[in-house]
C-alpha cells in the first residue's frame, strides 16, 4: 500500500498487537512514514534496516526473539528482502519460538489482545456456528432413510413393520416458518398423498427439493386387507372397514399436526367394485375428517407411471410398466420417441386394468399351500384376461432400449430374496435390475417353499406369505405376454405419482429455478 502523502505504508495484521512484549495494540501513525521521520522519533532504539522510504524497525526485540523481523518481511518491507540470505535461518527460528509459545504459555498482554479481538474472527477465524446443526441434519437424514425403509418394508415384513409404522410421526419434526402476505414459502410447504388400495393403506407426507425430486418428511404403510372377502360377497366386511379405519385414523393425526398446502386421498379397485363403497368412505369421513375419492382405473395407470418416470432412462423406447395391487393390475405400454415429454405418463400409447390382484387371486385358488399346477391355474386365468388387452407387438431389440418395470409388493419381494437381504431394505430394491433368468428362478424358489418357510422369510412375512405366488402367477402371465431380458424394479407407486403431479402443477421446480437463479445475480 502506498501513502498518500508519500512513501510505503506497512502492513498490519490481528496478530501484531499481539505478539508485542508490552501488549500496546498498534498504531497506524499519520504523515509520512519514512525511514528518516521513524528515526527521528526514535533516535535510540531503531537503527535503519532498509532502503529510503522504508520504516525502519529493529531486528530483534529485547528478548531477542526474531518474530518481528518475520512479520515485518511478511508485510512486504523492501529491506528484509534484500537480505534473502537469512530468511532460511529466520524462519526455522521463528518456527521454534512459536512452537516455544505454545508450549510454554503466551504472555498476558498477548491474551489480553487476543481476547479483546475473538469476537472479530468469526468469518476469518473459526465458524461462529457449532457443530450440532449438522450432526441434527445427519440424524435426520439418517432418519428419513430409516423411516422410508421401514414404510415400504411394512408391506413385506407383517406385523413387525406395522408396529414401526405407528411410530414414523415422532421421526421427522416439521419446521414452519412465519409467512408473510403473498409470500411463497417454499421448500417449507408440504404435500400429502394417501392410497388406500385393497390390501395396504399408504401416506406420504414430502416436500419440493431438487426439481423432479422431493424429501419424505413423513411416512406411515398398513396392511389393512380392506378387500378381504369381496370377491365372494362383493361388500367390504365389517371387521376390514374396522382396520382400515383405525389406520385412516392414524393418518389423519399425522395430517392434522402438520401445515399441508395440498393433499390428494385416493381409494382405488376395493372401493370401486364394493356395492358398499360409497357408503364407507362417507363413514370415514364422519369418524376421521378425511374425504378420500375413488379414482378410475386409467387415473391409476397414470399415476403409476408419474410415480415411476424416474427410472425410464433417456436411451429407452420401449416400457411395459405394470402395478400388481390387491384387486387390480394396471398395466401400461409406453413409447417414448425421439422428443421426451416432461411427464413420462404423456407416453401411454395403450393402458389396461385387471380385474384381478394378489388378494382376489389368492382367494379363488389359495394361497396357502400352492402347488406347481395350481400356480399354473393362476397364470392361465390371467393370461386369458391378457388376452382381450388389445395392444401392437413391441419389438424387443438388442440394443437394451425395452424393459419391464414392475411396481408391487410381488417384485420388491423377489428382489429382496434375490438379494437375500436379512431384512427389507428400500434402498437396496429400489431401482434394482434382474435379468429375466433370474426372475425365473427367484418364482421357482418361492414356489418350492411352503407356507412357514414363505412367512420365516424377512422379505415376506406372515402377513404377505399368502399373497406372494399369486403375484408372481401374474407376473409370469405378463412376462409371457411381453418377454423381456431384463425387469426393473421400482418400490414406489400411486403415492409418489401423486405428489409428483401436485408438486409440477403449482410449478414449485419452476419457482425453485427462477429463485436461484435471481440469488446467483
Amino acid at each position: 500500500m502506498e501513502d498518500p502523502e508519500g512513501g510505503t505504508k506497512p502492513q498490519f495484521d490481528g496478530a501484531s498487537a499481539a505478539g508485542r512484549k508490552d501488549g500496546k495494540k498498534s498504531r497506524r501513525r499519520k504523515g509520512k512514514r519514512g525511514g528518516q521521520s521513524r528515526n527521528a522519533a526514535h533516535p535510540a532504539s531503531h537503527e535503519p534496516s532498509g532502503g529510503a522510504g522504508q520504516p525502519a524497525r529493529p531486528m530483534e526485540d529485547a528478548a531477542g526473539n526474531p518474530a518481528r523481523k518475520r512479520k515485518r518481511r511478511r508485510r512486504g518491507g523492501h529491506g528484509a528482502a534484500q537480505d534473502s540470505s537469512l530468511q532460511p535461518h529466520v524462519m526455522e527460528q521463528t518456527a521454534a519460538a512459536d512452537h516455544a509459545a505454545r508450549s510454554d504459555g503466551d504472555s498476558a498482554p498477548s491474551r489480553r489482545s487476543r481476547r479483546k479481538h475473538r469476537g472479530k474472527r468469526g468469518l476469518q477465524g473459526r465458524p461462529l456456528t457449532t457443530a450440532k446443526p449438522s450432526s441434527v441434519s445427519q440424524q435426520e437424514s439418517r432418519a428419513e432413510e430409516t423411516a422410508l425403509g421401514a414404510e415400504l418394508g411394512e408391506t413385506s415384513n407383517g406385523a413387525s413393520a406395522n408396529r414401526r409404522g405407528r411410530q414414523e410421526s415422532h421421526i421427522y419434526p416439521a419446521h414452519q416458518g412465519d409467512r408473510q402476505g403473498g409470500e411463497h414459502a417454499w421448500p417449507e410447504e408440504l404435500y400429502a398423498a394417501l392410497d388406500l388400495g385393497t390390501n395396504n393403506c399408504r401416506l406420504l407426507i414430502a416436500q419440493p427439493t431438487r426439481p423432479g425430486q422431493f424429501r419424505v418428511v413423513d411416512a406411515f404403510s398398513r396392511i389393512v386387507r380392506l378387500g378381504e372377502g369381496l370377491a365372494a360377497s362383493g361388500r367390504l366386511s365389517d371387521e376390514a372397514m374396522e382396520r382400515a379405519i383405525e389406520a385412516l385414523r392414524i393418518c389423519a393425526s399425522k395430517l392434522r399436526n402438520r401445515e399441508i398446502r395440498r393433499m390428494r386421498l385416493i381409494a382405488t379397485e376395493a372401493c370401486r367394485q364394493a356395492v358398499n363403497g360409497e357408503e364407507f368412505l362417507r363413514r370415514v369421513v364422519a369418524e376421521t375428517g378425511l374425504a378420500l375419492e375413488i379414482i378410475d382405473r386409467e387415473t391409476e395407470a397414470r399415476l403409476a407411471v408419474s410415480g415411476c418416470s424416474s427410472l425410464v432412462g433417456r436411451e429407452t423406447r420401449s416400457v411395459v410398466l405394470f402395478d400388481i395391487g390387491g384387486g387390480s393390475s394396471e398395466i401400461a405400454v409406453i413409447r417414448i420417441g425421439d422428443n421426451r415429454f416432461s411427464r413420462l405418463a404423456n407416453h401411454i400409447t395403450h393402458w389396461t386394468s385387471l380385474p384381478v390382484g394378489v388378494v382376489t387371486l389368492s382367494e379363488r385358488h389359495g394361497g396357502h399351500d400352492v402347488t406347481p399346477e395350481a400356480f399354473e391355474g393362476m397364470v392361465r386365468e390371467v393370461e386369458g384376461m391378457l388376452g382381450h388387452f388389445d395392444c401392437p407387438e413391441i419389438e424387443v431389440a438388442q440394443t437394451g432400449d425395452f424393459h419391464l418395470i414392475g411396481t408391487s409388493g410381488t417384485v420388491t419381494t423377489l428382489a429382496g430374496v434375490h438379494l437375500d437381504l436379512p431384512r427389507y431394505d428400500r434402498r437396496k430394491v429400489d431401482g434394482i435390475w434382474l435379468s429375466d433368468d433370474e426372475v425365473s428362478a427367484m418364482q421357482a424358489k418361492l414356489l418350492s417353499w411352503d407356507f412357514a418357510s414363505r412367512a420365516a422369510n424377512p422379505c415376506i412375512g406372515p402377513d404377505r406369505a399368502d399373497l406372494v405366488l399369486a403375484g408372481c402367477a401374474i407376473l409370469e402371465a405378463i412376462r409371457r405376454r411381453w418377454p423381456s431380458p431384463r425387469m426393473r424394479v421400482a418400490d414406489r407407486g400411486l403415492r409418489e405419482g401423486l405428489l409428483t403431479d401436485m408438486m409440477a402443477d403449482d410449478g414449485v421446480w419452476r419457482r425453485n429455478r427462477n429463485r436461484r437463479g435471481q440469488r446467483a445475480r
